[in-house]
């Protein structure tokens, strides 16, 4: 695999460069946390820190020191010529962003405010219990485009896509915090990754597809692949790459079953339409009753959650391997909506299930921390200017209900 490398982005610590005038000015370093295994084979070699023949042997030695044992100083790499290291340390970088406010709810819930850059915040947050395990749902980009009606986060204009060791440092992050190294201890708790954060993860996919392959790999931090959904609003052109080049799980926020509505709810309709959505569905690659799609459903009070709505949703999915997230909505200052009475949310529920769909009704976690739907985006902005995630706990829940059944390995 061949692959050029701009070594000159990612990370701000300094090697020397000159500007224009002659005067020494800072260059950034490349955070290898980022770079896939040829990748970091490539960069190594372009480096000089490495050469040719020995190349791959390093890559997988500093590899595993970043992902399997979550090292975070070259000093630390016993098995690596002491020059060597110090080469390495004066080329690259593998530190962790700056945690800026860790939270830890009642129920075990636990969410970081983390720093990536000036002025570029994100929140991760880790649910304990759901998956096989728990899991963290992680963000994808810095704000957002789609302007979903019902979502907080959407109101937030995009900043920029993530790169690829900022979503992957948001897992580093999680299994500092929560002891998870070597990767392959035993009882792990965390078990699953979902990118159901800030941001839409098939408008940023190269940088998505290249952090699965590192959070996947079994040399590092070892979490399959049918381990880690990533949640679309409808980005239909990317779906069949994403399912080429990820083999993740996926799923859909949908919230409707007719485009009259869906384009309020989800404006992105308006580009892709429910038939468009469903028929790139059916061609998933890999879809199946063991590798079903998640259809994320908000319920909404009047707008549609009536018994219709559930039996146009069955006709809609019929004959897709598919399970149904329901997710109560949680109201945020100036929304113009209201979740649907529970009773309601049953009664669409009880048709889902007599047609033979598995649906879940989930609740938020993590409330007293702001972890919660819809919570996250109003204090952050309030507290630290920095909104965050698209349907947030409820939806990770709901996604991951059925790990067990699905014998995601």
């Amino acid at each position: 695999m061949s692959v050029t490398l701009d070594l000159s982005r990612v990370s701000t610590d300094a090697a020397s460069s000159l500007s224009a005038s002659g005067t020494p000015v800072a260059k950034p370093m490349v955070n290898l946390s980022g770079l896939t295994r040829p990748q970091l084979v490539a960069a190594l070699v372009e480096s000089g820190v490495v050469e040719h023949g020995k190349a791959k042997m390093r890559a997988t030695q500093i590899f595993r020191w970043m992902h399997h044992r979550g090292v975070t100083d070259f000093a630390h790499m016993s098995d690596v010529a002491k020059e060597t290291r110090a080469r390495l340390a004066e080329t690259f970088t593998i530190a962790r962003p700056e945690i800026v406010e860790r939270q830890v709810s009642k129920d075990g819930t636990r969410k970081w405010l983390i720093r990536m850059a000036p002025g570029i915040e994100v929140e991760s947050v880790y649910i304990p219990g759901v998956g096989r395990a728990g899991a963290l749902c992680v963000s994808s980009q810095v704000g957002c485009t789609l302007n979903c009606s019902f979502c907080h986060t959407g109101t937030q204009p995009l900043v920029r896509n993530l790169t690829t060791a900022e979503i992957v440092a948001q897992v580093q992050v999680a299994k500092d915090d929560l002891a998870e190294w070597p990767s392959d201890k035993e009882d792990r708790v965390l078990s699953n990754i979902v990118f159901m954060g800030m941001g839409e993860p098939l408008y940023n996919l190269g940088q998505v597809a290249d952090a699965i392959e590192i959070i996947s790999d079994n040399e590092g931090i070892g979490i399959s692949r049918r381990r880690i959904t990533v949640s679309t609003s409808g980005v239909v052109p990317m779906l069949e790459k994403l399912g080429n080049t990820t083999q993740a799980m996926l799923a859909i926020s949908l919230h409707a079953t007719n485009d009259e509505l869906r384009d309020v709810l989800v404006p992105l309709n308006k580009k892709y339409p429910i038939a468009e959505l469903m028929a790139g569905i059916r061609a998933y690659p890999g879809l199946s009753n063991a590798r079903r799609v998640t259809f994320e459903y908000v319920m909404l009070k009047g707008v549609n959650d009536s018994p219709e709505e559930a039996r146009a949703l069955v006709k809609l999915i019929k004959g897709i391997p598919a399970k149904i997230n329901l997710i109560p909505f949680n109201p945020w200052p100036g929304s113009d909506y209201l979740c649907s009475d529970w009773s309601t949310i049953e009664a669409f529920a009880a048709i889902l299930n007599k047609a033979g769909y598995s649906s879940p009704i989930r609740t938020p976690r993590g409330r007293d921390i702001l972890a919660a739907c819809g919570q996250l985006k109003s204090e952050s902005e309030k507290v630290r200017a920095s909104a965050l995630r698209k349907l947030s706990l409820a939806a990770m829940a709901g996604v991951l209900s059925d790990d067990d059944e699905d014998e995601a390995a």
